[in-house]
């Protein structure tokens, strides 16, 4: 029986050039860059399904065999919710409507792990999140590109978000959430 002996750090995205500086890529695109920066840190394991978004739970599903890996696994994904910048760490939540989050608890029978939200919204000047109204209007928010600036900006969050992930494992979620929300 093969067993996680690892800590397991999951990108949520598309697979395909057509998708890779999407909005919707967001988890995948800071996953690859923490793959770089944390390359040292042997221990950790990072993944980035090739399956598409919707069935982000079959990839992770075969990786996770009991509470113990369940506990070790962190999946990183975007935040309409939030502004563009901001990253929250939660843990047992619901998917709030993202379908790959959903797929993924689904897949795992459980949603006891923790996640690491990303924002990707613009936002007014006071934080408000401003994001579109109606299904077609999200849909075609988070497939498309972001712009030169907004993609600066979540590159930078690779800092971030890569100190929150070793919190998490070195001193527990909660420290991580006092930190980093």
């Amino acid at each position: 029986m093969y067993h996680l002996l690892m800590k397991l750090v999951v990108g949520l995205g598309n697979p395909g050039t057509e998708y890779e500086n999407t909005r919707h890529n967001t988890g995948r695109i800071i996953v690859g860059i923490l793959e770089k920066k944390m390359e040292s840190k042997q221990k950790i394991k990072f993944i980035t399904p090739d399956t598409f978004m919707n069935n982000s739970g079959k990839a992770v599903a075969p990786l996770v065999k009991n509470k113990k890996d369940l506990s070790d696994l962190i999946v990183v994904y975007d935040d309409i919710d939030l502004p563009l910048g901001k990253i929250k760490v939660s843990f047992n939540r619901s998917d709030g409507g993202h379908n790959g989050l959903g797929s993924v608890i689904k897949s795992l029978k459980s949603q006891e792990f923790l996640r690491i939200r990303i924002g990707i919204s613009p936002a007014t000047p006071k934080g408000i999140v401003k994001k579109p109204k109606g299904e077609k209007a999200v849909l075609n928010f988070l497939l498309g590109e972001y712009k030169k600036s907004e993609l600066e900006i979540i590159k930078k969050l690779g800092k971030t978000v890569s100190g929150a992930i070793e919190t998490i494992f070195a001193e527990g979620r909660d420290k991580a959430m006092s930190m980093f929300n």
